[in-house]
């Protein structure tokens, strides 16, 4: 705990020189026994592994063990056709993933390439990688921290730190202090300096006293190195449904094993029959289905501003429940912004864009005395130093008092520099052929170097009443979260010295200045909450000014609801994941704080989805469901950290994303239902059939036929279905409901019985049109024209059903007319594409050799088509039921 230690104890431990620094030697033996000063890589995905690990899946085991069982049985077409399943489910899967982590790298690229250290009694520049313990380090402003430093020098040395802390504003550091709280947080450790975050005023002095994984940027990289891949819920139900189909499948093949000894069929014929069922059983096209639905949800969601790195990560968004958010730069606009200007008796608000650019005498000095005594540049919507002087300028161009000009008219002549002891500062400018000092600082210290103020134009003398009114204005601006900032002025007939400038001033008034929320966030939030959705703001800023934002955002109602990192950490993991659900508010928390808060929320069954831009958000998003970094503001840290990056950092975004994430779900569900609605029919054909001793109806050239070809193409178009405009009114989806629930499983069965049915009522049909005789259990050839006739109507019955089938799967309440039958095109033209891929496969002679069929007559195509629609039609007139019995009610 380098923060607690005084310059001796500091200097004693690190066995340092301050007048020398470290000698050449010394240097060179700490480097060979600390290593470098860098981030160190962690092991890559090679392009190899990353295609492997698309295998990783019960399904895919499922279709390559049925690829194996067909070339022992020397039905190679088969064979090949469901290894190109294979092969582009993995194929989609590595063009979407093939992003390597860019998060440690990124981290590398941070540090400073060039370092100022004392060596040998000389100051020299060195690369930023041999920076070693105990260097003595010089640092000013616009240098980057290319180790953790403990200071030993400081001059109104303030460092931009909101990178990694997540404050607003630049930190002011103050050697001299030290801290003896183990828990302090790191934005208030004024006596450090951290690794990749830079000097923006000031000058200062240091000891280096961690490099490289042992700083805090070293320890976030650790974090990200971590395996923490788990499974979306998504895969968790894929995974599932692999196992019970692949499981299934094994008892098909027994039950039809057995049968097979109690009707004492030909074994052989049977193990062809169970071969049959088995791929009857299993969805060959689902998993590649599944990837390209949720490959077209992540185009579709790139046009709106939402990139998605990982395919299942879509999905997961439309579970989830809670948003933990970044209050910097992600809740807030990251840039402070003047909102209200006070002048004796008389506050203004100022709006974002003003409207009404008339102001009074005394806001005019007002806003001019603070343009002239600030040292930041704003143009064009580009900025330089302070964040605060930047809010200074910006309100003066908002009021036509631009500061290039003020330059011109009132040149300055000298300045006493900002002191985090006076808390002022002042400049001595040219005023009307004579001097005028500008000071601005905190109002307590200038009001002690004050004795009047401009009250309507006139110089009144400051009483007691006067000061009470302006620190009563002032904590009023403080309790809405408002940073207070006051200025005054004196004029002089000569120049004089810097030490001479701050006595005897005439105070013009106080400003209120915060990082305001995004103007969009509000209405995202409440759109948020609306569909059951908590949102969370985590940040490093201070307790009241993170509470004032939540509650303008109504993130927040209580103080109560708020907690700190310090608070945080006197909780063990298992107290904080017991209350975690009280808190909408998290403050002064550091990136463990961020890991902790969570897998707490994770812990009680909570799908978290964590927002932020900054290095101190990578952890987080890395151990949420849904990591989301902000594509402008965000640093390529965050964004490799990340699941998905708003390209506009808009919350607002990520709203949308929710939404689009249930509604591809819903497609998906839709999706998966129907292949096992018409999986189930292929199987209830095949099954009845062999229970009732009839020659089997299907081959299994047929089955993949459709299940790969006929029915994957209304199964992409269900997959990408116009989403429906209630899905945000409805609850978050629970994690573990499985693909059935809600009636889904028993529509499947409805679906598949009846496809089934009539399946085995074309091929019975069939049969007896020419003359068989179902009790004679006569064996049929393979090339017997009653047996081809037949399973040319069953075929064409099976696949034509199916095709209309999933006109009603589109929604499970509402009927294909109360949606609009062409509302979805796609889907028409996927069953206009898959009639006539029927009739060329039984209609061209090479095609329906390799299949088993032969052409229909017109009649015959009546026939099946009128059996085909009879599924369709009798499952809207259940919905049209079923609608008019829940009215009664």
């Amino acid at each position: 705990m380098w923060f607690k230690k005084t310059r001796d104890e500091l200097v004693k431990e690190l066995n340092v020189n301050l007048l020398t620094g470290l000698t050449k030697d010394e240097a060179s033996n700490r480097l060979k026994i600390n290593g470098y000063n860098k981030i160190e890589m962690g092991n890559k995905t090679s392009f190899i592994k990353l295609l492997l690990s698309q295998f990783k899946d019960v399904l895919i085991y499922v279709l390559l063990a049925a690829a194996i069982i067909t070339f022992f049985i020397h039905e190679y077409a088969d064979t090949i056709i469901i290894l190109l399943v294979v092969l582009l489910n993995a194929i989609i899967g590595v063009v979407q993933e093939y992003k390597a982590e860019k998060a440690v790298e990124a981290l590398q690229k941070m540090t400073s390439p060039k370092t100022l250290v004392k060596r040998d009694g000389e100051i020299i520049e060195i690369n930023s990688e041999q920076v070693v313990v105990g260097d003595y380090v010089i640092l000013d402003a616009g240098r980057f921290i290319p180790a953790d430093i403990r200071l030993i020098e400081s001059a109104n040395l303030q460092i931009e730190e909101s990178a990694l802390t997540g404050e607003s504003l630049p930190s002011d550091k103050d050697a001299s202090k030290t801290f003896q709280d183990d828990n302090t947080p790191l934005g208030d450790l004024a006596n450090m300096a951290f690794m990749s975050t830079i000097v923006t005023y000031g000058r200062g002095e240091g000891l280096v006293v961690a490099t490289g994984m042992d700083t805090e940027i070293g320890k976030i990289a650790k974090i990200l190195d971590e395996d923490n891949d788990t499974m979306t819920p998504l895969q968790k139900r894929l995974d599932h449904l692999g196992k019970s189909l692949g499981f299934i499948a094994i008892g098909i093949c027994v039950l039809i094993f057995f049968i097979s000894i109690l009707q004492k069929r030909d074994l052989f014929e049977m193990f062809l029959t169970a071969i049959s069922l088995a791929v009857a059983a299993i969805p060959e096209g689902l998993a590649a289905i599944v990837a390209i639905v949720l490959a077209l949800g992540v185009t579709r969601m790139s046009k709106k501003n939402a990139i998605v790195k990982k395919l299942p990560a879509v999905e997961t968004l439309g579970s989830v429940n809670i948003i933990c958010s970044d209050k910097t730069g992600t809740l807030t606009q990251n840039k402070m912004t003047v909102t209200q200007i006070y002048t004796f008796n008389k506050l203004k608000s100022i709006p974002n864009e003003p409207s009404d650019l008339s102001i009074s005498k005394e806001e005019a000095e007002l806003i001019k005395s603070l343009v002239l005594c600030s040292d930041a540049t704003y143009s064009n919507g580009v900025s330089t130093g302070d964040p605060t002087e930047v809010a200074l300028i910006v309100l003066g161009d908002k009021y036509n008092i631009n500061k290039s000009n003020l330059n011109n008219d009132y040149k300055r002549l000298s300045e006493f520099p900002f002191d985090s002891e006076r808390k002022l500062m002042s400049t001595l400018n040219v005023e009307s052929g004579k001097y005028r000092v500008h000071t601005k600082g905190a109002i307590d210290s200038l009001i002690k170097k004050a004795n009047s103020i401009i009250i309507d134009g006139i110089i009144t003398p400051l009483t007691n009443e006067i000061i009470d009114n302006l620190y009563s204005m002032s904590n009023k601006m403080s309790d809405d979260a408002l940073r207070v900032l006051a200025i005054a002025y004196k004029d002089l007939d000569n120049i004089i010295a810097p030490e001479e400038m701050e006595k005897d001033l005439t105070i013009i008034g106080i400003v209120g200045m915060i990082d305001p929320p995004r103007l969009e966030v509000k209405d995202s939030i409440n759109q948020a909450i609306s569909a059951g959705i908590t949102p969370i703001m985590i940040t490093g800023d201070h307790k009241n000014t993170a509470f004032a934002i939540a509650k303008e955002l109504g993130i927040a109602q209580s103080i109560d609801q708020c907690i700190t990192g310090a608070e945080l950490d006197a909780l063990t993991d298992e107290e904080l994941s017991n209350i975690i659900n009280q808190f909408k508010v998290f403050a002064r928390v550091s990136p463990e704080h961020k890991v902790k808060i969570v897998k707490a929320f994770k812990a009680q069954g909570n799908i978290v989805s964590m927002t932020g831009d900054g290095v101190n958000d990578a952890p987080s998003l890395k151990y949420a469901d849904i990591g989301v970094a902000m594509g402008i503001t965000g640093t390529d840290v965050a964004k490799g950290a990340s699941d998905m990056i708003l390209v506009d950092d808009n919350f607002s975004t990520i709203v949308y994303a929710v939404e689009e994430g249930r509604n591809i779900y819903d497609n998906i569900k839709k999706t998966i239902i129907f292949l096992l609605t018409c999986n189930l029919g292929e199987v209830i054909t095949i099954l009845m059939a062999v229970i009732l001793k009839w020659p089997i109806p299907l081959i299994a050239t047929q089955i993949l036929w459709i299940n790969l070809i006929t029915d994957s193409t209304p199964a992409i178009a269900l997959g990408i279905d116009t989403g429906d405009n209630s899905v945000m009114s409805e609850k978050p989806r629970n994690p573990k409901d499985s693909f059935f629930s809600h009636g889904a499983g028993t529509r499947a069965i409805i679906g598949g019985v009846l496809i089934g049915g009539l399946t085995l009522f074309a091929f019975y049909m069939g049969l007896s049109k020419h003359g068989y005789d179902f009790t004679s259990n006569i064996i049929l050839k393979e090339k017997d024209p009653a047996l081809v006739y037949a399973r040319t109507m069953s075929f064409v019955v099976l696949a034509a059903s199916q095709l209309f089938f999933s006109l009603t799967m589109r929604n499970d309440k509402k009927t294909i007319f109360k949606i609009g039958l062409f509302t979805n095109m796609y889907l028409i033209a996927s069953i206009i594409l898959g009639l006539f891929l029927q009739y060329i496969v039984i209609s061209v002679p090479f095609f329906a050799n390799a299949f088993g069929v032969h052409n229909l007559g017109f009649n015959d195509w009546i026939m099946v088509l009128l059996l085909s629609l009879i599924p369709l039609t009798l499952n809207e007139l259940l919905k049209l039921i079923l609608n008019k019995i829940s009215k009664k009610k």
